[in-house]
């Protein structure tokens, strides 16, 4: 189903306030975004099915706007005179069958006048005399274009002498395709064909086609002129058709200007490719950061390990805790993380958001770092040495239960062997050479494995660095695969983003593949093509 107007443009601003809090852009960025309102002409009454056209009359000072509607009243109802280039008011004027809801929030109330009238013929159209844009108040100018998006047909009012007007052509140029247009050129009891000829000129240059210009002169002494075609238009303009048709045209035209808006948004999220540079970029900066803080640390790591070999169990309680991250490393990681950032702003990749993932990887750097090393380290201590050094003294501690075992037996067994013979052949018993050389024997037999044990034990020392060494290696790996991590969570989180603005895009697109004209009549003639 289709998005209302209304509906999609307040879910897109809201997304984009949303983006912004997030600092993908810059509010300059989506200045365009932030601007757009719903602001119907609907909102204006509280009927909305069956309302009346909105028609407001605008153009320069002195060109007789205010005169124009009091002439249609029958009544003073709009200021007009010399008072009128310092007027900062809007004059609403309605049938009394007509319901006015109550006014949306960004018109100023506090500067509307409000008069009602009886005539039936003119119930299905709510008339508003606008400041002149062009008068010495600044804030009429606002005024102006804060009502703007509530009209639904303008009549650009001007006179023979002022139809050049610089201030509201301009405003015409710009709204031109967002209203209808009717085209009033008053006083012309002053005016000439040249004039009106110009004038008609100058409208299809700005993409009129066929404009309705009527020529009214709305001074005491009226002589005959257009006002009663232009009654005459406005009445045919007023029928439920033309209003829904006109309602529905302005409706697909919004859409299609909030396309065009969106489209724009989408050229500010950063090519997939400008990831994969900025991810290279920081593998060849982070080799650079990792040896200049391995290098810096050399001399902490062998101070530890030295702490590390002691085996005085109570000198090892009582040591501080492993404290290898100072300013200096903290300020490589930073300094390191920052050109990142600049190297993302020059691939157009939105670094503040980036950049705030990066807060907590700076806070949590040196605990990581002396976590895991300080782990690694206690870990190398639980097994020293390598797999080869460690089966090695396995064997030799084996070997020094048995050599001295062995000897023994073959010593004892000796014993035994020459005590049974001498009783029997009664010959002497073992001799001095017998008993050094056993006794030699017995020696060599412990004190080879234990020899042997002593020079292959394991350097705690030693052990306890290559722990440190293969910790800090390991951490500044996780360092480095924090930031990787940091930047892929940015491409998702810029690729979900890309997928719900194509979704906003493409129900803009739902409604409007082509903003139709209306069927050729009095509506497409009020429309610049």
């Amino acid at each position: 189903m289709a998005y209302d107007y209304s509906e999609l443009q307040a879910t897109i601003k809201q997304w984009v306030e949303h983006t912004l809090e997030q600092q993908w852009f810059t509010a300059a960025d989506v200045a365009s975004l932030l601007e757009i309102t719903a602001n119907p002409p609907t909102s204006l009454t509280i009927h909305a099915q069956t309302r009346p056209l909105i028609v407001a009359f605008m153009g320069g000072t002195g060109v007789g706007k205010s005169s124009l509607l009091n002439r249609l009243a029958g009544q003073a109802i709009a200021q007009s005179g010399i008072e009128r280039p310092t007027s900062r008011e809007v004059t609403l004027y309605h049938h009394q069958s007509v319901s006015l809801g109550e006014l949306p929030a960004d018109l100023p109330v506090q500067k509307i006048t409000l008069a009602q009238h009886h005539d039936v013929q003119q119930k299905n159209s709510i008339w508003i005399d606008m400041p002149d844009f062009d008068s010495t108040e600044s804030h009429n100018k606002q005024l102006v274009l804060q009502w703007l998006p509530y009209i639904d047909v303008l009549i650009y009012v001007v006179s023979p002498e002022r139809y050049k007007d610089g201030k509201a052509w301009r405003l015409l140029q710009a709204e031109g395709a967002r209203h209808g247009w009717l085209f009033v050129l008053n006083q012309w009891d002053k005016g000439s064909i040249a004039q009106y000829d110009d004038f008609t000129q100058q409208l299809h240059s700005a993409g009129f086609t066929e404009p309705f210009i009527f020529r009214t002169s709305c001074t005491e002494f009226t002589e005959p002129d257009e006002f009663n075609g232009l009654l005459s238009c406005l009445e045919t303009l007023t029928s439920e058709k033309n209003i829904q048709q006109l309602a529905l045209y302005q409706s697909q035209l919004k859409k299609q200007q909030l396309k065009q808006q969106l489209l724009a948004c989408q050229g500010l999220f950063a090519e997939t490719s400008a990831f994969a540079t900025l991810t290279k970029d920081w593998q060849q900066q982070w080799q650079k950061i990792a040896a200049v803080l391995t290098q810096g640390f050399l001399w902490n790591l062998q101070h530890y390990a030295k702490r590390y070999a002691l085996k005085n169990t109570d000198i090892m309680v009582k040591q501080q805790p492993l404290q290898l991250w100072d300013e200096w490393a903290q300020t490589r990681f930073n300094d390191g993380l920052d050109a990142l950032l600049l190297t993302a702003n020059h691939l157009h990749i939105a670094s503040l958001p980036l950049k705030n993932r990066f807060v907590e990887l700076k806070k949590q750097a040196g605990k990581q770092i002396e976590q895991q090393t300080e782990l690694s380290c206690r870990t190398a201590l639980i097994k020293p040495g390598n797999a080869v050094q460690r089966g090695v003294l396995k064997l030799v501690a084996i070997c020094a239960v048995l050599f001295p075992l062995t000897a023994l037996s073959g010593v004892g067994y000796q014993v035994f062997v020459s005590y049974y013979e001498s009783s029997l052949h009664h010959q002497a018993y073992l001799g001095v050479d017998f008993v050094a050389h056993s006794s030699l024997l017995i020696l060599i037999s412990w004190a080879l494995p234990y020899f042997v044990q002593k020079k292959m034990q394991p350097s705690l020392e030693k052990a306890a660095l290559r722990g440190l060494k293969k910790g800090l290696a390991t951490a500044l790996l996780s360092l480095e695969n924090g930031v990787f991590q940091a930047l892929a969570l940015h491409q998702q989180e810029q690729a979900q983003k890309q997928v719900e603005l194509a979704a906003f895009i493409a129900a803009c697109d739902k409604q409007t593949e082509s903003a139709n004209m209306p069927e050729p009549g009095p509506l497409t003639r009020i429309l610049k093509t």
